[in-house]
């Protein structure tokens, strides 16, 4: 009541009220009649002020990246449409498309069990499937007491056993197709697939559909790899690498066809505003072009 009674007095020193408009003057009945009616409540309501309140959208959003268990249940994704944590647009042309799931892919082969360190082992694929969040195929395999999926390669079926071994030896092993080992221990010349920059860290070049770098040669504990791009990098031999090329092969020769299957793909229209020139905007244009061939500038 002190407060409400200083606002009071307060208000009777302003030399001038403000001007209030026809909905704010029933606004203010309305209180006034509340306040009347039940006393401490009206004088509340009086000095109640709105306030906003906004909230991140990575609070609305299944942070799959986070997950610390491994599973290869697909994990349900929420579309962004291009836009970032504030809500604001940063990439254009993303947006609708079909729902997915993602599948975890586990990008680093060399993962041993507990228990079973520093030794080679086979895994079995069980599955070759489509995989909607990347243009490679992916395989799930097994092996021990677990199941993961990674990138498939191209000639890879379901039973076949890949090995995955992180020792280096005198002489070069003979690898299998889908077959993963360190860049030190592959014969020079061979065609290899998900490239590790730093040992352990995973998978990061060579991914995508029908790609595949080539061993060019081995210095000094480090290998030499030409990627895709025909760019080369060096990097330690202990760097893991799977043999054979990406699955998938004729991704880049598939046809759209029509423009609804790039909806189905998220891949929204340009805004028309910008239109590309064609052959009218010519210099040489008969609508440019005087009788004798000469532009009207010239004429």
């Amino acid at each position: 009541m002190a407060v409400l009674s200083l606002s009071r007095t307060l208000r009777s020193l302003a030399l001038s009220r403000p001007v209030l408009l026809p909905y704010q003057t029933a606004v203010r009945s309305q209180v006034l009649s509340l306040r009347t009616c039940s006393g401490l409540w009206g004088s509340c309501l009086e000095q109640w002020r709105g306030f906003l309140t906004t909230a991140s959208l990575e609070q609305n959003r299944t942070a799959w990246k986070n997950r610390e268990k491994y599973t290869i249940r697909p994990i349900g994704m929420k579309k962004t449409g291009g836009r970032d944590h504030t809500g604001k647009i940063r990439t254009h042309g993303i947006g609708g498309g079909h729902k997915q799931r993602y599948r975890w892919i586990d990008f680093q082969r060399l993962r041993y069990q507990p228990g079973n360190e520093e030794k080679a082992f086979e895994e079995k694929v069980v599955e070759v499937r489509y995989d909607p969040c990347r243009s490679a195929d992916i395989a799930l395999v097994a092996g021990g007491n677990r199941k993961r999926w990674i990138i498939a390669t191209e000639n890879m079926q379901v039973g076949d056993l890949i090995k995955t071994s992180g020792t280096i030896g005198r002489m070069a092993v003979a690898a299998n197709e889908g077959d993963s080992f360190p860049l030190g221990a592959l014969p020079v010349g061979t065609l290899i697939n998900n490239l590790e920059l730093y040992p352990g860290k995973g998978a990061t070049y060579i991914r995508a559909a029908g790609t595949s770098g080539v061993l060019l040669r081995k210095v000094n504990g480090t290998a030499i790899v030409q990627l895709p791009s025909k760019l080369q990098v060096q990097v330690m031999e202990t760097c893991m690498v799977t043999v054979g090329r990406v699955s998938n092969v004729d991704h880049n020769k598939r046809i759209i066809g029509k423009a609804g299957r790039n909806r189905w793909l998220g891949i929204r229209p340009s805004s028309g505003l910008w239109q590309r020139k064609g052959g009218w905007a010519g210099q040489n244009h008969p609508a440019r072009t005087g009788p004798r061939g000469h532009s009207h500038s010239a004429v």
